[in-house]
């Protein structure tokens, strides 16, 4: 750089300097500063702040085409002078750029408004800001590339007028307006083909009209600019509707490759159109050409398109913004963020130094003198200077853009060959049967599935195929891995996305064989959803979700829109990301499955807070509410545990509180038992019923009093009364489990009071050992054993746990005599693992009895994915599950199940007296 720039920034901002090269070395800054003399004096005195208030006031004079051009040149001046003292940092340049074109595009609007209608109200007509002006990064000499849109109802315009002919009458008014030349040159240039279907549209667009185009019609280039969008003049909040509305058209919650191969594609026509050298020197185009500003953008908006619908933090519109949320979310490498950010401002300031010089919309480095001109305009030497750093500069830039849209001279590897030639492959990749299974994998791509029948979805697949074919040979069970690839593809209808996704990262590759082999509840869901596997890419897919109200604050930014239908789509959604993705941590040992059981539980609560808390909402919106009253929801079993599987349905009892003979207050009343049951038969449809994003979760209500035969929701003091007279042994035991998951802190107060009251009320010790030996003996005749690995029901095994901890819950009495609920509280937990820590406390149980409860408990959780039936999981699942379970082999595990039901039985004989492995022909050992 030259010495001239680095005095400048040793002494702060230096105006003489600025000034001397600016009538110097760009003749349209000087007659700029001669037109505008009180100008040139307060930017000669360093007055910059000044300087750009006197700039801004211009735009006060009565007439519209006279203000906003004299304030245009006063600004320019003004801005460019403060950029060459340094006074003012690249980011206010362009910020205050692109002010003025908002206020002056507003203006134009009402202007052209108020001359046909006598008010400047904008209602109804819209103006879009994209590109640089929507980004806030114009520059000296941009052009604007607004969208127009009205809104036909509410238009503002004469009683006569048809709303459509007065809307183009206003669009090309705004145009003239801005772009016009008068005596005082013009204030922006106008271009007005972004807009949907420009060549046979209208200059201004029904808002109807464009909603249709982009959510069918849209191209990947319209994805690419509405990430700079905003609504920047005229009908403010109807804009801001609008891009609400498309919101899911350009942030899609699928991930989508795809964007990589468009924009590579695009960057490699434009290389070829650029008839300029492909290097720094006289005639490069600091935009265009390689490693230059459009490349720099369009690698921040292909990451946003990728990963900006899942990652709300990318949704920013700033190029360095975006650079710098891309690197902190972790999608991009942080040196690359500050190599391309750094090279961004300093190309943007060239491109500055280029149009200042005559005021003309250029990005090209001219020749000779010219050249040595913008150099020192600059603060540089001369232009091999310039030359020598914009070379440095993008070739850094054009190598990492490169490594995201590959070079041209790198084809991709695919497999697309003759069946004999496959046949060979997988013979050497050890697959029985190869030319048969040649023959199927080819059919797969002859257009019979529409999940590979275009020629790009032909063509991604064959990208893929083999690092898949190769990962799943080296799977345990290939055969098992093709099958249920194959139903993934015979039941979507289209699956390039996910094609190219597995092509993108290769990582996923593994982890999906891992789905298809090992667990076939995860399989089945990919191929209900092959979607899901974009959440592994995801920079926390693999850590656990957070605390109940992280959770819920996900699925309501995952909503496509603020209504009651898109909130249960996007529960719906996001539970079976965090499902799915707790599943792949479980089959890859990468968390505890006790850990897992807690996350379930945990998104199960968020699910069901929600959900309850919209459809009260939506329920009273209709019936009103009743005063003094409100729904609890009370969670029984594994979810009143807090330790849910993958296979759990939600074990809930609704109820309520207040006067059952009240009535609601709204337009349509109801008695609040009517209202209750309708209420809580709409939040078990909210939990239950499949919507375009499919089910959620099985609901079971049989546990509340009276079990089907009985109403859905009963108010808590017929509850109590009835958990008090007429409920039997056993629903006491389901309600030590019971745990308020909706419902206000009074209301859940006063429902603990009942559940305490219940559980602490004093019973006949003898009947109470009977009735659980009883029911134990039952369950064991109806619900034996299901396999060697079936941790729950075997003698010896949870439910035993789970009766032992019940039957001394109830019982009601420490070791010392003294109330349990006094002598150790912990133990009366609803939580099996924290009430055991407060029966042994309590000199109930042995402390050791954690051990085979926790050794259970991983199985169960781990089991019901990798051993559903109960039954000895195939060679790679067996693996799995005794690695999930802390256990180098499956023969150990075992080894250490049959000792954990042997000590579970000497525990039930020495409390409840009898031997529950008396009866099988080999007691484990």
């Amino acid at each position: 750089m030259g010495e001239n720039r680095r005095e400048g920034r040793a002494s702060g901002a230096d105006w003489g300097s600025a000034l001397h090269r600016a009538r110097a070395h760009a003749p349209f800054l000087a007659r700029a500063l001669e037109r505008n003399p009180e100008l040139a004096a307060l930017l000669a005195a360093g007055e910059g702040e000044a300087a750009l208030a006197w700039a801004r006031a211009q735009g006060e004079h009565p007439d519209a085409e006279v203000a906003l051009r004299r304030e245009r040149l006063a600004m320019a001046a003004a801005l460019a002078v403060g950029d060459l003292a340094e006074a003012f940092p690249l980011a206010r340049v362009v910020g205050e750029l692109t002010a003025f074109a908002d206020r002056a595009l507003d203006r134009a609007i009402r202007t052209a408004i108020a001359e046909r209608c006598d008010s400047d109200s904008a209602d109804g007509f819209i103006a879009l800001a994209l590109g640089k002006q929507g980004a806030r990064e114009l520059n000296y000499s941009s052009d604007i590339d607004p969208i127009l849109l009205f809104d036909r109802e509410r238009l503002s315009r004469r009683a006569s007028d048809d709303p459509g002919e007065a809307a183009q009458r206003y669009a090309r008014r705004v145009v003239a307006l801005l772009a016009g030349n008068t005596a005082d040159g013009y204030a922006l240039r106008v271009d007005l083909r972004l807009r949907p279907a420009s060549e046979v549209s209208p200059l201004a667009v029904p808002v109807g009209a464009a909603l249709t185009h982009y959510q069918g019609q849209a191209l990947a280039w319209e994805r690419a600019a509405f990430t700079r969008a905003r609504a920047a003049a005229g009908d403010i909040a109807a804009g801001e509707a609008f891009l609400a509305a498309i919101r899911p058209f350009v942030w899609r919650s699928q991930l989508d490759f795809g964007a990589i191969e468009e924009i590579s594609a695009l960057t490699h026509r434009i290389r070829d159109s650029h008839k300029g050298p492909p290097a720094p020197g006289p005639g490069f185009d600091v935009k265009r050409g390689r490693g230059g500003i459009r490349e720099i953008e369009f690698y921040v908006q292909t990451h946003q398109l990728i990963h900006g619908g899942r990652d709300a933090s990318l949704r920013v519109r700033g190029t360095r913004a975006a650079l710098d949320a891309l690197a902190a979310a972790g999608w991009i490498a942080p040196e690359h963020a500050v190599t391309l950010g750094e090279a961004y401002d300093r190309l943007r300031m060239i491109e500055h130094r280029l149009q200042m010089v005559h005021d003309r919309q250029t990005h090209t480095l001219p020749v000779g003198e010219a050249l040595d001109n913008v150099a020192r305009l600059d603060g540089l030497e001369d232009g091999a200077a310039l030359v020598a750093e914009l070379s440095a500069l993008t070739q850094a830039t054009g190598r990492i853009y490169e490594e995201l849209i590959g070079r041209r001279d790198t084809a991709p590897v695919t497999v697309a060959m003759p069946a004999s030639a496959l046949a060979q492959s997988l013979a050497a990749w050890d697959f029985p049967e190869p030319e048969v299974l040649a023959e199927r994998i080819e059919s797969w791509r002859d257009g019979r599935h529409a999940a590979i029948r275009s020629p790009q979805a032909v063509e991604a697949w064959d990208r893929l195929a083999p690092a898949l074919l190769t990962a799943m040979a080296a799977s345990d069970d290939p055969m098992r891995a093709i099958t249920r690839w194959e139903r993934i593809i015979e039941s979507v209808p289209s699956a390039i996305t996910t094609f190219r996704l597995l092509a993108a990262r290769p990582d996923l590759i593994e982890r999906l064989v891992a789905a298809l082999t090992l667990a076939p509840a995860l399989s089945d869901e990919l191929a209900r959803k092959p979607e899901l596997l974009d959440t592994l890419i995801d920079r926390d897919a693999l850590d656990l979700p957070g605390e109940v109200p992280a959770i819920m604050a996900r699925m309501q930014g995952a909503a496509a829109r603020e209504d009651y239908e898109a909130l249960l789509d996007a529960i719906r959604i996001v539970t079976g990301e965090i499902r799915f993705a707790l599943g792949i941590q479980l089959i890859e040992g990468l968390a505890d499955p006790l850990a897992i059981a807690r996350a379930l539980s945990r998104t199960a609560e968020a699910a069901l807070e929600l959900a309850a808390e919209a459809t009260v909402a939506e329920f009273a919106a209709k019936h009103g509410r009743i005063p003094d009253s409100e729904l609890l929801i009370l969670g029984l079993g594994r979810l009143g545990g807090g330790a849910l599987t993958h296979a759990s349905d939600l074990d809930i009892v609704y109820l309520f509180t207040g006067d059952f003979a009240a009535q609601s207050d709204g337009e349509r009343p109801l008695g609040a038992t009517v209202y209750y049951n309708r209420l809580a038969s709409r939040v078990s449809a909210a939990l239950s019923v499949p919507t375009a994003q499919g089910a959620l979760y099985e609901v079971d209500t049989r546990l509340r009093p009276q079990g089907n035969q009985g109403p859905l929701a009963v108010s808590c003091e017929a509850f109590g009364k009835y958990q008090r007279e007429a409920a039997w042994t056993w629903e006491h035991m389901a309600l030590a489990r019971a745990r308020v998951l909706y419902g206000s802190p009074a209301a859940r107060t006063q429902l603990g009071a009942v559940l305490a009251e219940v559980l602490g009320a004093p019973r006949d010790r003898n009947a109470l050992r009977e009735a659980v030996l009883e029911m134990r003996a039952e369950m064991a005749k109806h619900k034996p054993q299901s396999g060697p690995v079936d941790a729950k029901l075997a003698r010896g095994s949870l439910v035993d746990i789970e009766f032992l901890v019940h039957y001394l819950q109830l019982k009601g009495e420490a070791a010392n005599g003294s109330a349990l609920s006094e002598a150790a509280p912990q133990a009366l937990s609803p939580d099996l693992a924290a009430a055991m820590g407060g029966l042994a406390e309590a000199g109930l149980v042995p402390a050791d009895l954690a051990e085979p409860h926790a050794l259970m408990s991983r199985m169960l959780v781990a089991g019901r994915l990798l051993a559903p039936d109960g039954r000895e999981p195939p060679p790679s699942g067996a693996r799995a599950l005794a690695r999930a379970c802390g256990f180098d082999s499956y023969a150990g595990l075992e080894e250490a199940f049959a000792a954990a039901r042997l000590r579970v039985a000497q525990v039930w004989k020495q409390i409840l007296g009898t031997d529950i492995l008396a009866d099988e022909q080999e007691t484990p050992a």
